[in-house]
């Protein structure tokens, strides 16, 4: 997802749980510093880290526990401070998010969208995802033929990156066409 995004222009990064610890300081560094910001995070960034001003939080995924949600979401509520949240939830999440509007003991809005211009980015969308397929391979093989990957903490890891998360950004970037509405709410 994270190298899709930087097809599309943002500046994202991401931390999962398969990165080094090193390299999760590292994304986090240039996440908290502006450098990257936007941050593609699995549930290892939900918990325990100081992350300020954050102003929205997507969730690609919806969490199968509900409690997952409000650690996600409550990013975007620290220090008094209010934000979003946006969840896209598919056919398949429905069950698990009336947990959620449940559990917080709010029924959430639906985000309207104009059928037009998600077509239109839509387009722009399945581009990215077919260049930065491409460029992942290509990665993936110069990663495969290399002995060695260097993982200096002061190294640039988008290459790394980008093959470690290889399989889940195309897991994701599949199923994006198989989602279906989006929910947003607003947190405190």
């Amino acid at each position: 997802m994270t190298y899709i995004l930087r097809h599309l222009g943002f500046k994202a990064i991401s931390i999962n749980g398969k990165l080094t610890q090193s390299n999760r300081i590292a994304a986090l560094n240039k996440f908290r510093s502006g450098e990257r910001n936007i941050l593609v995070a699995t549930d290892v960034a939900s918990r325990g880290l100081d992350i300020p001003n954050v102003d929205l939080v997507i969730n690609y995924d919806i969490p199968q526990q509900t409690k997952d949600y409000i650690h996600r979401v409550g990013r975007t509520a620290r220090a008094g401070k209010s934000g979003r949240s946006i969840t896209f939830v598919s056919q398949y999440d429905v069950e698990n998010f009336q947990k959620i509007e449940s559990l917080i003991e709010k029924k959430m809005e639906l985000y309207e969208t104009n059928e037009n211009q998600v077509l239109t980015l839509h387009e722009r969308v399945l581009e990215a995802i077919r260049y930065s397929r491409q460029e992942t391979k290509e990665i993936a093989k110069k990663l495969k033929s290399s002995d060695h990957v260097d993982t200096r903490p002061d190294k640039d890891k988008d290459e790394g990156e980008i093959y470690e998360n290889f399989i889940q950004n195309k897991r994701k970037a599949d199923s994006f066409k198989n989602k279906s509405f989006v929910k947003k709410k607003k947190s405190r």
